[in-house]
């Protein structure tokens, strides 16, 4: 029962619906006693700065989880950024200091790495493929590279993002391999589709059959869409036989992350 001393964590983005967060933290903050409660909110992009400004005086608020479209819209706003929000221009989490002060960072990349290694998946040495380069795939694009990814692929719609991504992470990661164009999937050891293709029931794919046919066995395909739980493009890998991983697998794995910068749950949960 949500009281007059609950605490409050929010998570904003729109549409808001299909998260998984609020489930995942809420179930949490129950099973383990704690008078804390997550509220979804679909926020409109002209209220941004509004809402920055009200997290600034929300005494009983302790952070907010930022979900798509705003990851890289909210970040300019904030007061301070961890070095790998700087890098990337984007958060998908904020802590609301006692004096109001916002600090935003950015917990994508080892929620995703975090889940893939429950599926034997370690970056080092690998070539991955990275599809989006927008706040959650700059986000894993980044974690691939940190954690010892010898090459790395990444492509957007949006041409020039992908570039800007690609030139920003070969400055601060030289051990990696970091380019723009492929042929084939054969010699991944990662597919990551970090984009909204996939979402709902329009049964879309992000990429063409013909290259999905070119999967390594063993790749791991991952998909950072929440809903339907099996995108297409997880039913087609599971279907040629890869490995795969969910967006809900990936929100779960997180979910420590995200809670321990806003300093309601300890890491590792």
């Amino acid at each position: 029962m949500v009281g007059g001393a609950t605490r409050l964590v929010a998570i904003v983005g729109s549409p808001i619906a299909q998260v998984k967060s609020p489930h995942n933290f809420n179930a949490w903050f129950q099973a383990n006693g704690q008078d804390q409660v997550m509220l979804p909110i679909d926020l409109h992009a002209g209220a941004i700065p509004a809402f920055i400004a009200c997290l600034r005086g929300w005494h009983n608020l302790d952070g907010c989880v930022v979900t798509v479209p705003y990851k890289q819209l909210i970040a300019p706003h904030l007061d301070h950024l961890s070095a790998r929000a700087k890098l990337l221009g984007s958060v998908n989490v904020i802590r609301r200091e006692a004096d109001g002060t916002l600090l935003g960072d950015n917990v994508d990349g080892e929620g995703f790495l975090g889940a893939a290694r429950a599926h034997g998946f370690s970056a080092q040495g690998q070539r991955a493929l990275v599809l989006g380069a927008g706040g959650v795939g700059s986000a894993i694009a980044c974690a691939l590279c940190e954690a010892g990814a010898a090459e790395l692929v990444i492509t957007d719609l949006d041409s020039a993002r992908a570039q800007a991504l690609g030139e920003a992470l070969r400055a601060a990661f030289t051990g990696t391999r970091v380019s723009h164009a492929y042929t084939s999937l054969a010699g991944f050891g990662l597919v990551a589709n970090a984009t909204p293709i996939g979402m709902g029931d329009g049964g879309e794919l992000p990429l063409p059959e013909a290259l999905l046919a070119t999967l390594s066995p063993g790749c791991l395909v991952a998909d950072v869409v929440t809903s339907p739980e099996i995108t297409p493009l997880l039913a087609r890998a599971q279907a040629l036989g890869a490995r795969v991983q969910t967006g809900p697998q990936m929100a779960r794995a997180q979910m420590g992350n995200l809670g321990n910068f806003m300093g309601v749950m300890p890491l590792g949960v």
